[in-house]
């Protein structure tokens, strides 16, 4: 009997104990994957180029839109002087495949830049550092990468790192505002370039106004239609010289008085 009783409390102690639970080793416990944060990538498709044409508080623009992403500017100087290699800015786009053209930088009587020009690292000219003729700067360096800047703020040094650079002005519009004390008196045909800080850009040529009254239309409104950061004055006048080809959407484009003269250098728009 007492056999049988011993043998009872015994089977009650086995079935009333629990299995220890096994708990996991910190080194091996399942981890989630750290989330990396992916780059932000500019996927827009970039905009095809095409020609424009506008009226804006009297003032007529015609010019081109065209994104930097696809195509490029590069200057067509003549080291001999205007109409040594080009006689227009057709002739000039033409001889580099390109898809349109524009007269670019201011010159001498004698046919001399009047600040520095740089056509594929080549120089030519010098650092306009006074005139309001040269106060702006558009510059591409050896990756295509273009700007407008203030003279001021580029500076000489790091101007001549670029490979692609022509000095010009005023500046009409800076930091999407518009310069003060620009000239108001003296209307002519303006040649101008404008770019909305990114990698949209517009290129061409007004109706008579004066710099004052260019810089103000600009201010309110874009012919390309997006807000402009910055605007830079080319030259104009009877230098103004602006070709489209037929290839481009609104061409062909031609803007040349028949008493323009020829000019030193253009901006020649390609495909990169």
């Amino acid at each position: 009997m007492r056999i049988l009783i011993l043998f009872v409390a015994a089977l009650a102690v086995s079935c009333s104990s629990v299995a220890p639970v096994k708990k996991p080793i910190p080194h091996l416990a399942h981890k989630a994957p750290e989330q990396i944060a992916s780059p932000q990538i500019d996927v827009t498709p970039a905009i095809s180029p095409r020609l424009v044409s506008e009226e804006i508080h009297g003032i007529r623009f015609d010019g081109m839109t065209f994104d930097s992403r696809a195509y490029q500017l590069l200057v067509a100087d003549q080291p001999n002087g205007p109409d040594s290699q080009f006689a227009d800015s057709a002739h000039a786009a033409q001889s580099m495949e390109g898809i349109a053209a524009i007269n670019a930088g201011f010159f001498t009587p004698e046919g001399k830049p009047l600040g520095l020009v740089m056509s594929s690292g080549k120089i030519a000219g010098s650092w306009n550092s006074a005139s309001s003729l040269g106060s702006g700067v558009w510059h591409s360096d050896s990756l295509h990468r273009m700007g407008i800047s203030r003279r001021d703020t580029l500076g000489k040094s790091k101007a001549l790192t670029q490979s692609e650079l022509i000095q010009a002005g005023p500046l009409l519009i800076e930091n999407s505002k518009p310069i003060s004390g620009l000239e108001s008196t003296k209307s002519s045909v303006r040649s101008v370039i404008l770019w909305d800080g990114g990698t949209s850009w517009w290129l061409g040529c007004t109706s008579p106004c004066t710099l004052a009254t260019l810089g103000n239309a600009l201010e309110s409104s874009s012919p390309a239609n997006w807000k402009i950061r910055y605007a830079l004055n080319l030259d104009g006048g009877r230098s103004s010289d602006f070709w489209v080809a037929s290839s481009v959407p609104g061409g062909p484009f031609t803007r040349r008085m028949p008493w323009n003269r020829p000019v030193r250098n253009f901006l020649v728009l390609v495909k990169k």
